[in-house]
Formats: structure tokens, sequence, C-alpha cells
């Protein structure tokens, strides 16, 4: 049964599938789902640059991470910005959709945050570590443990590397899986958490002072503006990609998020 937290967390994104669908193909507006941050802030810097190409830009917030595919697969949306490319071949494998990627813009470095202690190094024996729940984020979460040393990997390589796929635990980690939006709210209630950086930033956290490990600028793992096939043919898109890849959009992750997020173009 779903959590009760979780089923709240999602309402206001199941309100917005009741609004969506009547500005899909509307030659000039392009309708975007993301995640608050940095996503949607992003898109908001683009506005204006994406209104002087005769583009109306709505930006549509989600705080979780299957309601923006959905809704860009079932036409609703025009396309979605908040995801990597390992996360959506998984999200096309498992839910039978097609979407492609457009465009790569920003990387996210993922981060070990906790409230507990200070260092990896004084986690203790037994200690509960928080990674999220799917596959991509998950396996992401365990090749940052592994490289902090805390854990070995069978496939050191595997980006989808599971729990089953540990081959040494030292210091009998004991893993919690949850969905990824939740893992904020639970940073109190265990020693160490995975969190991506959108929602570590959504919580006020500073990924580049807080978290105790975090991915390196050679990171894989860029978030992409995702569409339909054909999404990457469409004028609005275009005008949209070419927004968030210009200098402007640049000086402003730069500057906003100070290392946090950074530029992938």
């Amino acid at each position: 049964m779903p959590h009760r937290r979780l089923i709240l967390s999602l309402v206001p994104a199941l309100l917005l599938a009741g609004c969506g669908g009547k500005d899909a193909g509307d030659p000039n507006r392009l309708t975007v789902a993301a995640t608050a941050v940095p996503h949607a802030e992003i898109l908001e810097q683009a506005k204006p640059l994406l209104a002087k190409e005769g583009v109306a830009l709505e930006v549509r917030v989600f705080n979780d991470y299957v309601q923006p595919n959905l809704q860009v697969d079932q036409g609703q949306i025009d396309v979605n910005y908040f995801e990597t490319k390992p996360y959506l071949d998984q999200f096309n494998k498992e839910r039978g959709t097609r979407l492609v990627t457009v465009a790569g813009i920003h990387v996210e470095p993922l981060g070990a945050y906790s409230r507990k202690w200070k260092s990896l190094a004084a986690l203790p024996a037994g200690a509960s570590v928080a990674i999220p729940n799917e596959p991509s984020n998950g396996g992401r979460a365990l090749q940052l443990l592994q490289k902090a040393g805390l854990i070995r990997l069978k496939d050191p390589a595997d980006p989808l590397a599971t729990l089953r796929d540990i081959a040494a635990n030292p210091k009998s980690l004991r893993f919690r899986e949850l969905e990824a939006a939740t893992l904020p709210r639970v940073l109190g209630e265990v020693d160490l958490a995975l969190i991506n950086t959108n929602y570590a930033l959504d919580a006020k956290l500073n990924p580049v002072r807080d978290a105790l490990a975090i991915e390196g600028k050679d990171s894989p793992y860029v978030n992409f503006v995702v569409g339909r096939p054909g999404a990457q043919d469409d004028p609005r898109v275009k005008k949209l990609v070419a927004a968030l890849r210009s200098p402007q959009t640049r000086a402003f992750i730069e500057q906003k998020y100070q290392g946090a997020v950074l530029p992938a173009f």
C-alpha cells in the first residue's frame, strides 16, 4: 500500500493532469513539465528569450518523476525537462513508452547527506542509508557509495546496479529504498541519504557545502529535454533548446547554483 505522505505528495501533479492537453500543438505556445528546482527556475529564465521568438512558455511543475513522462507520452504536455537518459531508458522499458531525448542541458551531481554525522568515516556499523527506489538513481547512488569506499559492487560500471549487486559491505550498512522526492524529508530519520540535487536544493540543502560525498563534474547523468518521437523537429522545441543553451542561461546556472548545477553545453 503506498505511503500516505507519498500519495499526498503526488496530488499536485495529478491535479495538473486534468488541465493538460489544451495547448499541445499550439504553434505559439509550448508546455513543459519540470520539477521545481532547478528545472522550473531555469525555464523561467528562458521565458523572455522564447517570447522574443514568438513562443509563450508554460511551465507545469511536478514533484515526482513519473507523471511528467506519462503526460508527455499521452500528448497532454509538449515536452519535459527533469531527467537523465539512464532514467528515461528504464522508464521506457518498464512503461512501454517511446520518449526520446532532445538535448542535454545540465548536470546535477548526486550527493550523500547526513544530519547526524560530519563525515562518511564517522558512519557507525549498521548505519541506515536511504537511496532512491528506482533503478537508474538507485544504481547511481550505489556507484557513489562505492566510489566513497563504503561498499563494493560486483560490476563497478553497471549504472543499474541494485542492492543484490553489492559484493562487499564492510560497515553492514542497512539500506532503505524510498521514492526520490521523499528522501530530504527522511534525512533526520536515517544516518545517510543519497539525494538528487533538484530535491536537495528544494529542501534548502547546498550540495557544494552540505554533501559528504558528491559526484564530480564528469558525471554522465546529464538532464535532458525529453519529448515524443519527432519533438526534436518541432520549431517551438528547437527555440526552447536554443534558449536553454544560450549564454544567458549558462550565466544564470553558474551564478545561481555555484557549482551545485553544472551546464552541460
